[in-house]
């Protein structure tokens, strides 16, 4: 008996270790991962992979910029979720049905030097290089699949430190909720996050910054956004149309219900005021 029981304590803590060992592998994976699609440091502040529940939940991450660079984070999302398909992720695909990114905050930075930290994303170098990304990243990026992505985007800061130690500041708070699908590049990911952070703001005409360069890059992610508005557009005009003709058939049931109810008011009027007939 002792010895079963030796070999179950055994078996726990190997479970337990293993369960460990899985977050943390996982999230040094995403981290390496985050660094060959965008050439910046990731840091997670923690990662949780469900194992009978296909989720993911990260927590505190943040896209950190270059050494030379006064603020630290460029990006911070306080929380992430990913559901992930096991089976295609063993069979060496990246199969992912859905992943919420929540922007907390897009900060952008020009330094002292004049420098932009927007320009020491890879994205962004292999645009300007007009190379595809991935023949400036240092190592393969497994190929994945998004088939629902939910991005939203809280506040954008600009801080401008090539005048002064103070910086200026300028902040727009675009409120962006949106959905795409069918992503199937990283790197069209990461160049879309920069795109809808600064298009609704005058960062890109303040820095230079050649946002339109970079939008003809995600045109086709851009493309499947535009077209599951218009589906959604088009269904709240449907069920308008639908609510409008409810409400009109309504109207005109209560009419009627209305003029029956006055004919029948009528004749107990004059049921009443001759209630033995015309005696005739």
């Amino acid at each position: 008996m002792k010895k079963y029981m030796i070999v179950l304590v055994v078996i726990v803590v190997a479970v337990f270790i293993a369960a460990i060992a899985k977050d943390t592998i996982i999230k040094i994976s995403v981290e390496k991962g985050a660094e060959i699609v965008t050439g910046l440091k990731l840091s997670i502040g923690g990662l949780n992979v469900g194992i009978f529940k296909p989720v993911v939940d990260i927590r505190n991450l943040r896209l950190l910029n270059p050494r030379n660079f006064p603020d630290k984070t460029m990006i911070e999302m306080p929380e992430i979720y990913v559901k992930y398909d096991l089976p295609a992720i063993l069979g060496g695909k990246i199969h992912l049905p859905e992943v919420r990114l929540a922007l907390k905050e897009f900060v952008v930075v020009k330094n002292a030097k004049g420098e932009l930290n927007l320009n020491a994303l890879r994205t962004v170098q292999a645009q300007k290089a007009g190379k595809a990304p991935s023949q400036e990243a240092p190592g393969k990026v497994p190929d994945i699949k998004i088939d629902l992505l939910k991005l939203s985007i809280g506040k954008v800061i600009y801080k401008d430190y090539s005048k002064s130690s103070v910086p200026d500041v300028k902040e727009f708070n675009v409120n962006i909720n949106e959905s795409y699908t069918n992503v199937d590049n990283p790197y069209s990911l990461a160049s879309l996050i920069v795109v809808k952070a600064l298009m609704n703001t005058s960062i890109a005409s303040l820095t230079n910054f050649d946002l339109r360069g970079l939008q003809g890059t995600v045109g086709s992610t851009l493309a499947s956004a535009q077209k599951m508005a218009s589906t959604a557009i088009d269904t709240a005009q449907k069920t308008t149309a639908a609510a409008q003709e409810k409400a009109k058939q309504a109207v005109e049931s209560a009419k009627k219900t209305q003029e029956t109810v006055q004919k029948t008011a009528d004749r107990l009027k004059d049921v009443l005021k001759n209630p033995f007939g015309s005696g005739k």
